[in-house]
């Protein structure tokens, strides 16, 4: 059987997580989360590694800036999902990650979940 990509989303608002993890997970993909706090995350992600991680910036107790770091070193693709940051200030700071504005429609945040698994 195949193994469906693992999709670790990080989300503190309520409504966008539990949307964003029934749009990954109606599209096939294995969820983990969703996580409101970076401590939550931090440890799904020690148990197991994901293959692709969706993450606020903004979160509960701070922002992902770290755990972000933690995944690309593990050569796992992000994608930044913000309200508080335009693209291009994630950009700025991580030239080569895939992000996008709060609200992201569906089908938008299908394309860059495709585009960052292709690219890995």
């Amino acid at each position: 059987m195949m193994k469906h990509p693992r999709i670790l989303v990080a989300e503190d608002e309520f409504i966008v997580a539990f949307d964003l993890c029934d749009t990954v997970e109606e599209a096939g993909f294995e969820v983990e989360g969703p996580h409101s706090e970076i401590s939550s995350a931090m440890l799904a992600v020690q148990k197991t590694r994901p293959d692709l991680a969706i993450l606020d910036v903004e979160l509960e107790d701070g922002e992902a800036f770290s755990l972000a770091e933690t995944l690309m070193a593990e050569n796992v693709p992000v994608i930044f999902h913000s309200g508080q940051f335009s693209p291009d200030e994630v950009r700025a700071r991580y030239p080569s990650a895939i992000a996008c504005s709060k609200p992201c429609p569906p089908n938008v945040m299908l394309e860059k979940v495709q585009q960052a698994l292709s690219s890995n």
